[in-house]
């Protein structure tokens, strides 16, 4: 039987993708909590409480120096984006949402948020998005369509309530996109600083609009909710994005929704249309074309210093130890030019153009 190292060297996107997808388990299945448990409370508020729990989480996953690359003054800029977006408007914009429509159909449509982190990966960082990766996304924009023109039929507020969730997902396409700068550095400390700075705003919001303060039981709730479902599950996409680049991490993350929907119907919600089973078939046959990506061809690493952590059993990390570590380390590290040809997906060392 082949290692995982062997399957990693044949496929590299399954690394990154059997990452992406246990954070997928742990942030779908914290839509349809959030939904039960966030009744009565403000969206903020909400929010404050799901990413106070993420803080809390973050700070309990920091490594040492010695193996994690320290956040710097340089990140602040795409920290305090991140926060914004993904740690404020995006989990207020789900928590209304999620209280006007369906928790089923609102889980499918957070799928399209891997379109909206695709095209900015495209945009911003060049990653290649060949004929496969455009077919995927194709299919989940279809999908994306039929729920909304099933929750059009189902009458203005459920259709207010998705617009809002939509909203949610193209902050968190921001969010994951900007998320690409600090991808190298500790994630523990990542999603730290970004859920501090995301509660300092929603908490802001929240009192000023005077927002009724939630039952202790409900806050501790929605506490440990925001710890697995926000807080691990941002620590997994960031290592999932340093294993193999935005888009891809954004599109295996899409079955995110898939285990929401079906929590939703275990949990008890009724309501399954055709719509939506149309809708969510078409959407997973498109997250199924990015799992198993074979991207190869002769390509060049130029001159490269930079810090991350990182081991010596792969092609990129030849530099010398005294005593070689044989577990993953950080430290500043330079790479020589390099030309080879191998199986490749866009992760930090491999952001050439095509």
């Amino acid at each position: 039987m082949a290692s995982l190292q062997t399957w990693s060297s044949r496929l590299p996107a399954l690394r990154g993708g059997l990452i992406g997808l246990a954070a997928a388990v742990s942030f779908g299945l914290s839509t349809p909590l959030v939904q039960r448990f966030g009744i009565g409370v403000g969206s903020f508020s909400t929010a404050a409480l799901l990413y106070t729990g993420a803080a809390v989480a973050g700070a309990l996953a920091r490594r040492p120096i010695d193996r994690e690359a320290r956040v710097r003054r340089t990140d602040a800029g795409p920290l305090l984006l991140m926060a914004l977006f993904g740690a404020a408007i995006g989990p207020a914009a789900l928590a209304w949402g999620l209280q006007h429509t369906s928790g089923a159909s609102a889980s499918l449509i957070l799928t399209l948020e891997v379109v909206f982190t695709a095209v900015l990966a495209r945009f911003w960082y060049g990653e290649a998005v060949d004929r496969r990766v455009l077919l995927a996304m194709t299919l989940l924009t279809l999908g994306g369509v039929v729920l909304v023109v099933d929750r059009a039929d189902a009458g203005g507020g459920p259709l207010l309530g998705l617009v809002a969730v939509l909203g949610a997902t193209a902050a968190w396409g921001v969010d994951n996109a900007l998320s690409r700068r600090v991808a190298e550095r500790d994630p523990g400390q990542v999603v730290m600083i970004k859920s501090l700075l995301g509660v300092a705003a929603t908490t802001s919001v929240a009192v000023a609009l005077r927002e009724p303060m939630p039952y202790l039981s409900v806050a501790l709730t929605l506490l440990a909710i925001g710890a697995t479902g926000y807080g691990l599950s941002l620590r997994l996409y960031l290592l999932a994005q340093r294993a193999f680049g935005a888009a891809r991490t954004a599109s295996v993350f899409a079955f995110a929704p898939f285990i929401g929907a079906a929590f939703a119907f275990a949990l008890g919600e009724r309501g399954l249309t055709g719509g939506m089973l149309g809708g969510g078939l078409v959407m997973f046959a498109g997250i199924a074309l990015h799992l198993f990506e074979r991207h190869a061809h002769d390509h060049r690493h130029d001159t490269l210093e930079h810090e991350h952590a990182h081991r010596h059993d792969d092609e990129h990390h030849l530099h010398a130890h005294r005593v070689t570590p044989e577990d993953a380390h950080s430290h500043p590290h330079r790479h020589e030019p390099l030309r080879h040809a191998h199986p490749h997906v866009p992760d930090e060392h491999h952001q050439h153009a095509h």
